[in-house]
């Protein structure tokens, strides 16, 4: 069993300066949505030097509009290499106390690394996510972001975090790698990781003491358009097998995982009116 000492992660400063961490994200095409992306960051303060980002092969204005921006790093791709590369060309171009890996699809709000980071510290995780409005931006995701985090800064899911972001602490590489390299993974690396990370009982969480608000998966949709699929159709067709998980086990997991969300929700909505997961429709947030 390998698990970050708790005295790792409680050394750390609530105090996060630059240097403690680094960010990247990968891209493919979407231009618009890397662009508000990285001027949300721009509006609250996040240093643009510690930012990687990566491009897989992008045929629009992608890398002509990363030209003009004071990166930390740009990476060009002549091929388009799948997540897993991406985020570990990222990680290693900055190596960090903690990495940032995230979607381009997102938006950030006011303090969302202190906060995410200082949560990571407060709950002794190697491994935390923010929380999420997914969906249209028909709400005003500044505002509600700042009453969010204030609402919902001491609340926490313990052993659930998601790949739209996550914090690694450095010594969650160490211990268990870094994401698998396959480009055919098409998307599925994400899972293969936590599973990893759940195998070496890797403590991790989310907490609402920070947001982001998520188009939703929008490269993954691009990419199904381009290979004639459906929405709903999977692009990582029995990359499940990976897991080494037969299908009872894999059955038994997504039903516990399931019960657990609810009693999050339900726990959540008691003592906040709110939970960690949100959806936007039309001006009104439905909590999930």
């Amino acid at each position: 069993m390998l698990t970050t000492p708790p005295s790792v992660v409680n050394s750390r400063s609530h105090s996060m300066n630059n240097s403690s961490y680094a960010i990247t994200f990968a891209c493919h095409n979407q231009v618009d949505y890397t662009r508000q992306c990285i001027e949300s960051m721009v509006r609250h303060g996040t240093p643009l030097d510690r930012l990687i980002v990566v491009d897989n092969a992008s045929r629009d204005a992608t890398r002509e509009y990363l030209q003009t921006l004071p990166l930390g790093g740009r990476i060009y791709n002549a091929d388009n290499l799948g997540c897993g590369v991406a985020w570990n060309q990222g990680a290693l171009a900055m190596q960090a106390e903690w990495t940032i890996v995230m979607n381009n699809d997102v938006l950030v709000s006011a303090n969302w690394i202190d906060n995410l980071l200082g949560a990571a510290i407060r709950h002794n995780v190697a491994v935390i996510s923010p929380a999420l409005i997914e969906g249209k931006l028909s709400y005003d995701f500044d505002a509600f972001a700042n009453e969010a985090s204030q609402n919902m800064k001491l609340a926490v899911r313990r052993g659930w975090s998601h790949a739209v972001c996550l914090a690694v602490h450095k010594s969650v590489w160490l211990d268990i790698g870094y994401f698998q390299p396959v480009p055919k993974l098409l998307g599925y690396e994400d899972a293969l990781f936590f599973g990893e990370m759940a195998r070496a009982r890797v403590p991790n969480a989310t907490t609402g003491a920070s947001w982001l608000h998520h188009y939703g998966s929008i490269t993954q949709s691009a990419m199904k358009r381009e290979r004639g699929l459906r929405e709903d159709d999977n692009l990582a067709f029995r990359n499940h097998r990976l897991l080494q998980q037969t299908w009872l086990q894999r059955k038994l997991i997504k039903l516990n995982r399931i019960a657990q969300l609810r009693r999050w929700r339900h726990e959540e909505l008691a003592a906040y009116g709110m939970t960690m997961q949100g959806k936007s429709n039309g001006p009104t947030l439905e909590w999930n």
